[in-house]
């Protein structure tokens, strides 16, 4: 079988298995079940892989290959196995039983799997029925999942586990409107995203809103490493930092570092009492919070405002100034995903605006089109910052207009290959295109006083086309002959027939 057919085919397997919770729970919630005891599953077929090799290797010695297995990336014990669960599948507590076989994977694995389960109750009520029906479903789900064959000697080199839970998060939030959204940013978007900050090996990258991590590992993979690179990131979600840690696992990023916390409110990367330094600075924020912490900004320790605060009920600048703060200076790059307002709203934001186009920090502004991301159909922008631009010099700005690229789905847009390529090609080329592209020069948006409304900078304007006249009245007249040929086919046709 070829890998694209054994990937399809684990899909297949694993969204079928969704069916358990389907108008049962909300798919938002019941992400949190299916993509666990995937992991689950994950994590024991590697095992039952490594004891068949050690079996082999030790000739049955258990000592020996006990103490193989506790050097291994991970430690599961007999008890903590798929199988295990499996096993007792028909038990009247089996909720409680898989809700003790995570907790005893946590603390086996606490540097790496520390309080990643702990958001998850396999035995609730609330969202899985009482005792009967929820024993019912959850014997489903194990029998769902035994079909799977995870194990290294089927799956071979592929990343396919990373694949299946990107497919699976991409599938949630596509289903499960807003709140799914909001951890989840589109693979293409995420990709043309990574792509323009251009990650190197060695650097050390940041998402501080990082949701599942999709972003993160597309920027890591564009530094052609395999573990060349160093990932931080900081999510405020208890849920949905879980399903960042355990989708770095699955990407065997399981070295990265990732914070539970507010990023405004309460930053966790930080290193000697300030906030810590980044190569590469990318996000997605939820657009436009409310109530993201202005009332902190004015006394901020880490002194993220001095350009000024943000209102109180936009948060977008709040997250751009903050990961201006973590970029190295001279060398740092920011890639960032906002709502069109960013770049032309007034007030406070309008003075900050002005205040990092004077610095020289903004590089590009790239718009994509409409209904690309889960949960919203509005259009958002790109923004790309870069502390490596002389500072204070009056440089220009690329301006892209990719709003009229992509594909048109039946629930949301995206872009295709071609359409990243050319907003990767354009972007590294600085090119001016007829009506996609434009290089603004500071005098030009000094002149338009900041405001960075894309449609000022790149004139898409298609004039109407031209219309003949005499090429109009000749048609006319031939439709009106025509039509006086008709009507007298017909009153014969009416004669002949008596009327």
């Amino acid at each position: 079988m070829t890998d694209n057919k054994k990937r399809t085919e684990i899909f297949n397997t694993v969204w079928r298995a969704c069916d358990t919770f389907r108008g049962v729970i909300d798919p938002a919630q019941y992400k949190d079940y299916i993509l666990t005891m995937l992991f689950v599953k994950y994590l024991s077929d590697i095992r039952k892989s490594q004891m068949a090799e050690l079996e082999k290797k030790y000739k049955g010695d258990k000592v020996r290959i006990g103490r193989a297995l506790s050097r291994e990336r991970f430690i599961i014990d007999e008890d903590c196995t798929f199988e295990y669960l499996y096993a007792h599948r028909t038990d009247n507590d089996i909720g409680q039983t898989i809700n003790i076989v995570l907790e005893k994977i946590e603390d086996a694995n606490k540097a790496k799997l520390h309080n990643v389960f702990r958001n998850i109750d396999f035995n609730s009520e609330a969202n899985l029925g009482q005792a009967r029906q929820r024993n019912s479903r959850l014997k489903t789900l194990l029998e769902d999942f035994a079909e799977l064959n995870l194990t290294p000697e089927y799956v071979g080199d592929m990343d396919i586990i990373g694949d299946v839970y990107e497919y699976l998060i991409a599938r949630f939030a596509a289903t499960a409107g807003k709140k799914a959204g909001e951890f989840y940013t589109p693979a293409e978007v995420s990709e043309t995203l990574a792509r323009l900050v251009a990650p190197k090996p060695g650097e050390r990258m940041c998402d501080p809103a990082c949701g599942s991590g999709s972003l993160l590992i597309r920027a890591a993979k564009q530094t052609g490493s395999e573990n060349n690179f160093s990932l931080y990131g900081q999510e405020m979600n208890g849920s949905t930092w879980a399903l960042c840690k355990m989708n770095m696992f699955l990407h065997n990023m399981d070295s990265s570092d990732i914070k539970w916390e507010d990023t405004i409110r309460h930053p966790q990367l930080v290193e000697n009492n300030a906030l810590m330094k980044f190569d590469v600075v990318v996000a997605n924020p939820p657009f436009s919070l409310d109530k993201w912490g202005q009332e902190i900004a004015a006394e901020d320790r880490y002194a993220r405002f001095g350009r000024g605060i943000p209102p109180k009920s936009k948060g977008d600048w709040a997250f751009i100034l903050h990961m201006l703060a973590t970029a190295i200076e001279g060398k740092g790059r920011v890639g960032v995903v906002v709502p069109h307002g960013v770049l032309f709203r007034g007030g406070q934001e309008g003075k900050i605006r002005e205040s990092v186009i004077r610095e020289n920090l903004l590089d590009a502004v790239i718009g994509l089109p409409a209904n690309l991301f889960f949960g919203t159909g509005i259009p958002a922008a790109l923004t790309i910052f870069d502390k490596s631009r002389e500072p204070n010099c009056k440089g220009d700005i690329l301006f892209i207009d990719a709003s009229r690229e992509y594909e048109q789905g039946t629930n949301h847009n995206k872009l295709r290959t071609e359409d990243i390529e050319k907003i990767v090609d354009t972007f590294r080329q600085r090119k001016a295109i007829e009506k996609y592209s434009y290089r603004a020069a500071f005098s030009e948006i000094e002149e338009n006083e900041f405001n960075l409304n894309i449609p000022r900078y790149v004139d898409t304007f298609e004039p109407e086309p031209k219309i003949d006249i005499a090429a109009v009245q000749k048609e006319i007249e031939e439709i009106e002959r025509k039509l006086a040929e008709t009507r007298t086919k017909m009153d014969q046709y009416l004669k002949d027939l008596g009327f």
